[in-house]
């Protein structure tokens, strides 16, 4: 039995996403970089800033009293902007994060498999991700389907193909 539920991300999210961005970038102990760092970083800032633009979408798991406990969320980069597992302009890149006393429960599973199939009902077909090979999330998104496109010296460009 879940001790969880999962619902759609709104513009109310956005300081929770924050949150979640810097527990995706922090996913490593000796890596704990403050939200305000990682807010300044263009390259990391873009995954949130102006959350929620007309094209972004995303879930939000919750604990039973409702207080949030992980995210995924899709946003579309450019070229001219493009994010660590950018593709292209018309693949929306994934961003997921869980609150660190919550991994391991299957929230990040049940955050991948909504936020796929919220994909899907947009009519989207294709999706990308980045992330650093010694990262157990890699695993998952293995296991859910996801293929590396292209690697770099310690992660990986990920996608994943969702059928209708």
């Amino acid at each position: 039995m879940k001790d969880f539920g999962v619902r759609a991300a709104s513009s109310a999210d956005r300081a929770f996403l924050v949150d979640m961005l810097a527990a995706a970038v922090n996913w490593l102990p000796e890596r704990n970089w403050p939200r305000e760092q990682i807010l300044a970083d263009p390259a990391l800032a873009h995954y949130v800033t102006g959350w929620m633009r007309h094209d972004d979408f995303g879930m939000v798991a919750t604990e039973p009293a409702g207080r949030p406990v992980g995210a995924a969320w899709f946003r579309y980069l450019t070229a001219a902007d493009p994010g660590y597992g950018y593709v292209s302009d018309d693949v929306p890149e994934l961003t997921i994060g869980v609150v660190e006393s919550w991994r391991g429960r299957g929230v990040g599973r049940a955050l991948l498999r909504a936020v796929l199939d919220a994909a899907r009902d947009r009519g989207i077909r294709t999706v990308s991700l980045s992330v650093e090979r010694a990262n157990v999330a890699r695993r998952l998104y293995v296991a859910e389907g996801f293929r590396t496109v292209e690697s770099f010296e310690n992660a990986d460009t990920m996608v994943a193909e969702i059928r209708a």
